[in-house]
Parts: structure tokens; sequence; C-alpha cells
């Protein structure tokens, strides 16, 4: 397997991401900037171009500050030594094996068995364990886990997928509050002319192919964080830690774990270790879930 290609790959994954993210948004910001004019005669141009410039410096912020919103949606705290020195010298550990710097260590304080790395870079990332990994899985099990969450690190994988979580969140807000103007503003001033009526029939048909469209656009850009790139960090943590059953093992009881982690929601999920959302129902289940099958994995690993 050519890590370094697939490094490559999940960078230019990045710059498609975000390509994919302004197209979206662009389209959004050009109907709600329509509905406005309308309605209260906002210049289409004026909120247009102030508009996209927000839209702009936000994605940035979030880009640059992204660990620290991800780590706070999920109510993570950062582990002290003293309280976690266990965790803290596995990470140490792996890190000495990958040749990575020492990331930020956060605990989730939840009995669910998950974890994830998010960051924009090996320089500015974290890793994230709950108290479910830390008290339900032995130390191989436990190293295992936090070997594939720096093989994330290492492969590049937490920029796209980081980005990925932040930009669809904004997407499915602006479609929400597509939706809000035109079901609370009520289109209020357009008049009662035939060309009004014909306009209000327009809005009312974008906003509801937008209000369909928009949540399943944005769970194929988190689907471009493709299921493979778990495989792969499976394989690099086995590179890292020399015991394939470490990982396997974990898995396994990873897969057994029935509890949903309450910090979870879908603009996260695909971010860690397993699919935290457990028990719930998905149309197309295959195609649209965040992760591979527990169960491929686990035979990938042991070679059968």
């Amino acid at each position: 397997m050519d890590f370094y290609a697939q490094i490559a790959r999940n960078k230019r994954n990045t710059y498609l991401l975000f390509l994919v993210f302004f197209l979206l948004i662009g389209i959004l910001a050009y109907v709600i900037s329509v509905v406005l004019e309308y309605v209260v005669g906002i210049g289409f141009v004026f909120f247009f171009t102030i508009f996209g410039f927000l839209t702009i410096l936000f994605a940035v912020i979030s880009y640059y500050k992204s660990d620290s919103i991800v780590t706070a949606v999920s109510g993570a705290k950062e582990a002290s030594k003293e309280q976690f020195a266990q965790l803290h010298n596995i990470v140490e550990e792996m890190c000495l094996a990958s040749g990575l710097p020492k990331p930020r260590i956060f605990v989730i304080n939840d009995t669910a068995i998950n974890a994830f790395a998010t960051g924009r870079d090996p320089q500015h990332s974290v890793v994230c364990v709950t108290t479910g990994c830390l008290t339900r899985l032995n130390r191989d099990q436990l190293q295992g886990v936090i070997a594939h969450e720096l093989s994330h690190i290492k492969n590049y994988d937490i920029r796209t997928m980081t980005v990925a979580t932040v930009l669809v969140g904004i997407a499915v807000m602006l479609s929400d509050l597509l939706i809000r103007m035109f079901l609370y503003g009520g289109l209020r001033g357009s008049g009662n002319s035939k060309d009004s009526g014909g306009f209000i029939i327009v809005i009312i048909v974008v906003s509801i192919i937008l209000a369909i469209l928009t949540p399943i656009i944005a769970k194929m850009i988190t689907l471009a964080i493709s299921r493979k790139r778990e495989f792969v960090a499976d394989a690099s943590a086995i590179a890292m830690t020399r015991n394939p059953d470490g990982l396997a093992s974990a898995l396994e009881v990873i897969g057994k774990d029935t509890e949903p982690l309450d910090a979870a929601n879908k603009a996260t999920a695909h971010l860690y270790i397993a699919n935290p959302l457990k028990g719930q129902k998905l149309w197309m289940k295959s195609l649209f879930s965040t992760h591979p099958p527990i169960d491929a994995r686990i035979r990938a690993i042991r070679g059968h």
C-alpha cells in the first residue's frame, strides 16, 4: 500500500470538498438573496456579496479552529497527565513508533466505547477517547485504538474529515434558514399580480427541492471521506503496534457494544473509529454508512 500516494490523495480531496461546499453554499445564498430582495427589499447584489464574504470568513476560521469546535461540540475535556497517565503513555509510545508529534489528548465522559482524531494537520491535532475506552478495553486494545486514530493524523485524513464536519454543518444550517424564511416569512409584500403568483410558485418549488437535496448532498460530502480510509488506518495501526490482535479484539468489543454515544451527532459520526449512532435505522444503510462493517475490518486485519 502506497501511503504517500494516499496522503496526497487525501490532500487533493480536501480541496475538492472546499469546491463542492462553496458551490452548494453559492446556490443556497443565491436563493436566499432572491427571497430577501422580493420580501423585504434587501438588494440582491449587496446581500449576496456580504453573505459570500461572511461565509468565506467563517469557513477559514472554522478550518483553523476546527479542533476546538469539534471537541466543544462533543463535550470533550482535555485529559490531564496526572489523571490519565496510562492514556498519555500509550499516546507517547505510538507517537514514537509513528514519528508524529504528540497531539492534544481529550476524554469524553461516556461509557460507550469510541474514539476520534481531529485537527488540520499533525502539528495541530487532537486524539479523543471516551471513558468507556479507558474502562472497558485492556491496554493492548486501547493501544490499537490509539494507533488507528494516530494513523488518521499521519495520513491527513483528519483534515478532510474535519473540513467535512464543519462545512456540512454550514450547508444544512443554511438550508434550514431558507425553509424557515419560507414557512414563517409568508413572502409578505409579494403582491397579488399574476407575475408575483408565478414567482411565489417558483420559490416554493426551489425551496422544497433544496430542503430535500441539501441534507442528501451534505451526506454525500461526508461520504467523500472514503470508507476505505478506515481500512488504511487499520493497516497503518498494525504497522505501528506490530500487534494485529490488539486492534482486532478492540473492534470486536466495540462491535458488541450497543450503547450509543450521546455526544455524537450526524455531523460528527464519521470522525469516530466506529459508528457512534447505534440502533438508528438508515435507508440504504450500506450506501449511506460512514463506516465499513466492523466484521469486514476484523477479517481484513486477521487475513481471512
